[in-house]
């Protein structure tokens, strides 16, 4: 089987020779060093041996949010208007205004372009020409108004999302990707005490930049769909390690019917639809559920896993599972044995299951554990997927 074929028989609950798997790892310099423990021949590379399946696809406009420590790349985009880069200052701005921090590993949201009123010459000189006049304007309510997000038919937008299916489309499952969605991008643009104290106290605002941005994460999937892609997908950090970030009564008046206006457009195509969302989300599911989600990513161990398996693992295929935030960095080797194969043969059984770690492998993580881990999901991933 391709790699496309095998998560597509995980998602349809079909019969496959094994699991498929994705393990990204976040400190790359250590790869040397693996592949002397692992004891892999010279002949096979860490990527070989990690024999991811999915392939994440971006338009040029997404690019700053997880290539902004590349400056070649980052530079050739300024050129073509999708960024501007204060290099001396460490911050990326991207095609919407929102700045994001140059060196750190992880992804950080530093610069909020409407939170707060701009001098006109930062505006000018850092800022898209389109919202110089709402980043410049007195008010939050005027700033909102005046706002617009970018073209998404902006020339070149999609080249390179072409360009990875030409490469990988036939062996790989890949997807465009929908990270930093909806409410991610709101509290980009207004920071995140500024969303939700506008979310609770004035919600017609709230509801007006939440509109904008699902129309232009509308017109982007109305590409997508022409495209040889075949899934959706939306990633937004709805949960906190012991439940939503947000009331129900918000989610349901103010995200679920922006969910539902862009699931929609690739429901109506015929396609599968992913959604990441990192903490606890397990309260929100029946209703992403009812909207048309399949496949969610990354699922933590404070979802509770068997309860989600058995409520509705036939309905979503969950990618992660396996602990990074104790198990991982603090675990003993063994620990890491035990609880990843309890982890992948629970949320393995009956198919359903892309065997992940819940995050990024961070550095922080023992040489000695990740072996374990390696070595626990080369051994697991085919018989879970008899059970």
């Amino acid at each position: 089987m391709t790699k496309k074929e095998r998560v597509l028989a995980t998602i349809r609950r079909q019969h496959m020779d094994y699991l498929p798997s994705q393990i990204t790892l976040a400190d790359r310099t250590r790869d040397k060093e693996l592949h002397a423990a692992l004891k892999l021949p010279a002949t096979q590379t860490m990527d070989e041996y990690l024999e991811n399946h999915l392939i994440i696809s971006l338009a040029k406009q997404d690019y700053p949010l997880f290539f902004r420590n590349d400056m070649k790349i980052m530079r050739e985009l300024e050129k073509e208007g999708y960024c501007r880069v204060d290099e001396a200052g460490k911050v990326v701005y991207d095609s919407w205004g929102m700045g994001v921090r140059i060196g750190e590993d992880g992804f950080f949201c530093c610069f909020h372009p409407l939170e707060n009123k701009l001098d006109r010459k930062f505006a000018e000189k850092w800022m898209p020409p389109r919202i110089w006049d709402a980043v410049t304007a007195d008010t939050l309510e005027e700033r909102i108004r005046k706002w617009t997000p970018p073209d998404p038919r902006q020339s070149g937008n999609f080249d390179w999302c072409a360009r990875d299916i030409a490469q990988y489309g036939k062996e790989y499952f890949v997807f465009p990707s929908g990270y930093f969605g909806i409410y991610e991008r709101c509290y980009g643009m207004l920071s995140i005490p500024t969303m939700f104290i506008t979310m609770a106290a004035e919600p017609h605002l709230a509801n007006m930049i939440l509109d904008k941005i699902t129309d232009y994460k509308v017109e982007m999937a109305k590409e997508f769909v022409k495209m040889d892609f075949i899934s959706g997908h939306v990633g937004d950090d709805l949960g906190t390690q012991t439940g939503p970030f947000v009331p129900p009564k918000i989610f349901e008046e103010q995200l679920m019917p922006q969910y539902k206006r862009l699931f929609k457009v690739y429901k109506d195509a015929g396609w599968y639809m992913m959604m990441h969302s990192c903490g606890c989300i397990t309260q929100f599911l029946p209703q992403l559920i009812e909207m048309g989600l399949d496949y969610l990513e990354p699922v933590q161990p404070c979802m509770d896993l068997s309860l989600i398996k058995r409520e509705f693992g036939k309905y979503l295929t969950f990618q992660g599972g396996i602990d990074t935030q104790q198990l991982l960095p603090f675990g003993s080797p063994d620990d890491v044995r035990r609880e990843a194969a309890a982890t992948i043969r629970l949320l393995g059984k009956g198919g359903g299951h892309v065997i992940s770690p819940s995050q990024e492998v961070m550095k922080d993580v023992p040489l000695a554990n990740i072996v374990a881990l390696l070595e626990t999901i080369i051994a697991e991933r085919a018989t879970a997927s008899g059970l």
